[in-house]
């Protein structure tokens, strides 16, 4: 998909999508998350990966 006019190329464009299920209640804790950190669900959730990635190179 070729980008609009205008629009910059990105390094690092984010198109593959993934699509999971989650109970009220984590869908409840993502949304406070996003809203404490003035951010949307797409965002946390990648901080969260890199979180639990750094972290299991700890070990």
């Amino acid at each position: 998909m070729s980008p609009l006019k205008g629009q910059k190329i990105k390094d690092n464009p984010k198109d593959t999508r993934i699509q999971i299920r989650l109970d009220k209640e984590t869908i409840e804790k993502l949304d406070c998350l996003a809203t404490e950190q003035n951010s949307d669900r797409s965002k946390v959730i990648r901080r969260g990966i890199d979180i639990q990635y750094k972290e299991r190179k700890k070990k």
